[in-house]
C-alpha cells in the first residue's frame, strides 16, 4: 500500500532520512515536530535519542504517544525553534527542519490558515499574540501593503491593502472567506492555477508567526549545538525561506582554493560548515500523491570536523 503523503507521510521523508543519516547511539533533533513523522522514522531507522521542539501546543497529545511508545529516547521541549539554543543546550547529532505552516494547521478550518475554508482570521501558530485579523484590521494602509508585498511577493498589494481598508471602514474584517473575496475583488480566480489569495495569505502567516526571523535564529542556533561532522537539513517551501537557507549555508561553507603552492591559502577547515548540498526536490510520485509538496526544497550542510574537539570539552 502507497503511504498517504496528505495525511501521515511528512514531506520528502526519504531525502531527509538519506542526508540526516541516523545512527545508534547518537541524538537529533526535530525543529519541527508537527505530527511527528520525522521524529518517528528518525526513531525507527536507528537506535537513537530525538529531542522534539514545536511552538503549537496541539501537538503534545501526539508527543505524549511517541514518548509512552519510545521511552527516554525521545522527549518533547515547547517552544519556538528560533530558541533552539536555549531549548537546546547540549550537543546534538544533527537537526532537521520542515519550515513554515504544517499539514495539520492548514487542515483544521479554526486555526484560520487556509482561504479554503471559512474560519476566524487567526494564523497563530503559538495561539498567543497578534492575530492575522489584527493586522488586517489595524495595520495602516502602507504598512499593509508592503507587508503583503515583503512577505508575499504579491504584485498587486498596494490594490489589495486599499481594498482591505476600505472594507473594514465598514465592518472590520474577521474571518478567511471574508480576506479571500477581497483578494478576489482584485485578482480573479483561474482554472488550474495557483489561488490568487495565496500569496496574501502566505504574507500574513509569515508576519504573524515571524517566520523568517524564526529561521535565521534558528539555524544559527542549531549550527552552534552540532558536534563536529554533524548534519544540518533543511525543508522548506518558499523563495524567501529558501533564499536565507542557502545564503546561510554558501555564506559558512569554505572552499579550498589553490592559488600557488608558495602562497598560505585560508583555513577551509575553519569555516563552519565542511559541506553543504545543492538544492533536492521531491519525486514526482510524492508531488503526484501530495501536491503540497510541489514547491518543496531540502537542503543539507555537514558541520566541519575542527569543532568536534570544541564541543567535546
Amino acid at each position: 500500500m502507497k503511504p498517504d503523503y496528505a495525511r501521515h507521510f511528512p514531506v520528502m521523508l526519504p531525502q531527509v532520512l538519506e542526508h540526516l543519516a541516523p545512527q545508534d547511539g547518537e541524538t537529533y533533533v526535530d525543529a519541527t515536530f508537527g505530527n511527528g513523522g520525522y521524529s518517528e522514522a528518525i526513531l525507527n531507522t536507528a537506535d537513537c535519542r530525538v529531542i522534539a521542539l514545536d511552538r503549537d501546543p496541539e501537538v503534545q497529545p501526539r508527543a505524549a504517544e511517541l514518548a509512552a511508545q519510545y521511552g527516554q529516547r525521545f522527549e518533547f521541549r515547547a517552544g519556538e525553534f528560533g530558541h533552539f539554543a536555549d531549548l537546546v543546550p547540549e550537543n546534538v547529532n544533527g537537526a532537521v527542519f520542515d519550515v513554515g505552516v504544517s499539514s495539520m494547521q492548514l487542515d483544521e478550518a479554526a486555526r484560520g490558515f487556509s482561504f479554503a475554508k471559512e474560519a476566524p482570521l487567526d494564523m497563530r501558530m503559538s495561539q498567543t499574540g497578534t492575530s492575522a485579523a489584527d493586522l488586517v484590521n489595524t495595520l495602516p494602509e502602507t504598512e499593509l501593503a508592503n507587508l503583503i508585498y515583503e512577505y508575499g511577493e504579491e504584485r498587486k498589494s498596494r490594490q489589495i491593502a486599499r481594498r482591505i481598508v476600505e472594507r473594514r471602514k465598514i465592518k472590520p474584517v474577521t474571518t478567511t472567506t471574508e480576506l479571500a473575496a477581497i483578494v478576489y475583488s482584485v485578482l480573479k480566480r483561474t482554472t488550474g492555477a495557483i489561488d490568487p489569495a495565496t500569496r496574501t495569505f502566505q504574507a500574513l502567516r509569515i508576519a504573524v508567526n515571524d517566520e523568517l526571523g524564526e529561521l535565521r535564529r534558528g539555524l544559527d542556533d542549531a549550527a552552534e549545538r552540532l558536534m563536529g561532522g554533524g548534519r544540518l537539513v533543511v525543508v522548506d517551501f518558499h523563495s524567501l525561506e529558501d533564499r536565507i537557507v542557502k545564503t546561510f549555508f554558501k555564506s559558512n561553507t569554505g572552499k579550498i582554493r589553490h592559488v600557488s603552492r608558495y602562497r598560505a591559502e585560508p583555513a577551509a577547515s575553519q569555516t563552519l560548515f565542511a559541506s553543504c548540498t545543492k538544492a533536492v526536490f521531491p519525486s514526482e510520485e510524492e508531488i503526484r500523491l501530495n501536491p503540497r509538496s510541489r514547491s518543496a526544497k531540502l537542503r543539507c550542510a555537514i558541520k566541519n570536523n575542527v569543532f568536534q574537539k570544541e564541543n567535546d570539552l
